[in-house]
């Protein structure tokens, strides 16, 4: 396979979207949950028309073709536990929904590896479990050395992306995506009666004051050219208005975009947050999860695949990148990874993660030929 490959690939692309989209419709109408998605990956395996071998748990890996693959595309198999509210005929109605694009990545592989073999080649699909939860079905692929015995030249995906414009692609080499982690702060003080503060030592004020404190860390701690993003998203603490509980949680994520931040970062947290709790006379304990590394573009793949859409008319950005996170990033570890940013950027309409998140059918084309062109790139290099 060779840029001359293009027309033939296009061609046999065209056939399968139809089915594609109807497999979208299908998986759409039909999510489950990390963990749980054994039977979305049959449902896409049959699609394939080859059964594979199952990975990660829940993930198979289904080679097509007629050679050994030294190519893999990935797409991810799980859903968000979110009621959707589209209104669409084949909305989700189980309490989980696609609402981050895994639909359309499904069936834009499904389509993309199709056409591959139909043209000639041989690519191995990867669907892939738990993108959306620890611990990482990524890395559960990697650790299962499914991909370094098989001697993988090159990892591919691409993902719907509203923060580009709609008719774009963001083919950035380099760092594209944060790491992220996961932090826990549990702020323990002295409960008491609500109407005599003196007697108590506040663990919701002190927790309070240790969110604010670490706004400090991404401000001052880290230089502002490498970037980095520590965002508390959740509190609990208490169980009546007029008690002061013993202790105050909060959670939230770090992340980096410079891998060497990374481990200084998560003492920081601790060194921020255990003497501000101090000072209002409670302890704080912090735990720091290791999540996802710093995603990182290979740049020989990345500009070959640029220029390869650019061809086809699409306008190429190569400076996108976002404080998002994907455990796509574990792949870098056991070859050269591409994940391409297929935009649908469009004013008022809704983004990853909304209940009303619902990209056009159109996108199962474009994300598959972003796949596709990645897939040339790779054997432009191999």
């Amino acid at each position: 396979m060779n840029k001359a490959s293009w027309p033939r690939l296009l061609e046999a692309l065209d056939d399968e979207l139809p089915t594609a989209v109807e497999l979208r419709h299908r998986v759409h109408a039909d999510p489950r949950p990390s963990g749980n998605e054994a039977d979305t990956a049959a449902a896409v395996a049959a699609a394939l028309g080859e059964v594979g071998v199952v990975v990660a748990g829940t993930g198979r890996l289904v080679p097509l073709g007629a050679h050994e693959p030294r190519v893999v595309l990935r797409a991810e198999l799980d859903a968000l536990p979110l009621e959707e509210r589209t209104g669409v005929p084949w909305s989700s109605r189980n309490g989980c929904m696609h609402a981050c694009g895994h639909d359309v990545h499904l069936a834009a592989l499904v389509a993309a590896a199709r056409a591959i073999a139909a043209a000639g080649g041989s690519v191995a699909a990867l669907l892939q479990p738990r993108e959306e939860v620890n611990p990482s079905g990524a890395a559960d692929v990697v650790a299962s050395g499914m991909l370094s015995r098989g001697g993988v030249g090159a990892v591919i995906a691409a993902h719907l992306q509203p923060a580009v414009a709609a008719g774009t692609m963001a083919v950035t080499p380099g760092v594209v995506n944060a790491s992220a982690d996961e932090i826990e702060l549990v702020v323990t003080g002295r409960g008491g009666h609500a109407g005599y503060p003196h007697t108590v030592a506040d663990p919701v004020l002190a927790l309070s004051a240790v969110v604010v404190a670490l706004q400090q860390l991404p401000a001052r701690r880290i230089d502002p050219v490498h970037g980095a993003v520590c965002m508390i998203t959740q509190l609990s603490a208490g169980s009546a208005s007029n008690v002061v509980p013993q202790r105050a949680v909060a959670r939230g994520t770090l992340r980096l975009m410079n891998p060497a931040d990374r481990h200084r970062a998560a003492g920081l947290v601790g060194d921020i947050a255990e003497p501000v709790a101090r000072g209002y006379g409670c302890t704080a304990q912090v735990t720091v999860t290791d999540g996802e590394p710093v995603a990182d573009n290979d740049p020989v793949l990345a500009r070959a695949a640029g220029a390869l859409l650019a061809d086809q008319g699409w306008r190429v950005r190569t400076d996108f990148r976002s404080f998002g996170a994907d455990d796509f990033s574990h792949y870098s570890a056991v070859a050269p990874a591409l994940m391409v940013f297929v935009g649908t950027g469009t004013p008022g309409r809704p983004g990853l993660h909304d209940p009303q998140f619902l990209p056009p059918d159109e996108t199962v084309g474009e994300v598959a030929q972003a796949l596709l062109a990645g897939y040339l790139a790779s054997y432009a290099e191999l």
